[in-house]
């Protein structure tokens, strides 16, 4: 199989069975991407990083560069067209038939079930990258190694955003957020 198909179909897959949006999809893009061999798991933390912090959706973001590590510019294309697909297509139905939708009780009970599920895995995600960042804790097998600077750098993040939300009663843009722990990243590991 060529690697071209290969990103789509495994690119397609995910965004077949994902609900629930792009951090839904993470726990099982990262499964698919280290599986395959095609990113390794520290790769996977700084490509969520990356993905996250620049414009667009996350999922789209990680899908067109995996596709763009592993086969260039048409794998791009391949994986963010597989990762997209299934939405667009699902969206599509759903918007011609939401009204007749909504009536069974089957699509209720459906969607109701769904909700939970997106939920714990955006929480699993959160969790997971909270362990590798904080702890380098990848598997139950590795050493735990606490690294203070993520630590510190986080806690200078919520603090600055609880304390601007606390008193200007007014949440701080998220591109602000990303700036200041950018600086913060390059004080911490660049110069000390």
């Amino acid at each position: 199989m060529s690697i071209y198909l290969q990103l789509f179909l495994t690119f397609l897959k995910i965004g077949a069975v994902s609900f629930g949006g792009g951090y839904a999809m993470i726990p099982l893009m990262t499964d698919e991407v280290i599986s395959y061999g095609w990113l390794d798991n520290e790769q996977m933390l700084n490509l969520i990083a990356v993905a996250e912090s620049t414009p667009g959706p996350i999922a789209i973001n990680m899908a067109t560069f995996i596709g763009s590590s592993q086969a260039g510019f048409f794998g791009a294309i391949c994986a963010t067209l597989g990762v997209v697909l299934p939405s667009f297509v699902i969206i599509l139905v759903i918007v011609a038939l939401i009204k007749t939708l909504l009536k069974f009780a089957g699509v209720k009970a459906f969607l109701s079930g769904i909700r939970p599920v997106a939920v714990g895995l955006i929480i699993a995600t959160a969790v997971t990258m909270i362990l590798s960042v904080i702890f380098s804790l990848e598997t139950v097998y590795n050493k735990v190694f606490f690294d203070w600077k993520a630590l510190v750098i986080f806690a200078i993040i919520g603090g600055t955003y609880y304390t601007i939300k606390f008193w200007k009663k007014k949440t701080l843009s998220p591109i602000i957020l990303i700036l200041i722990s950018a600086v913060l990243g390059i004080i911490f590991y660049g110069l000390l």
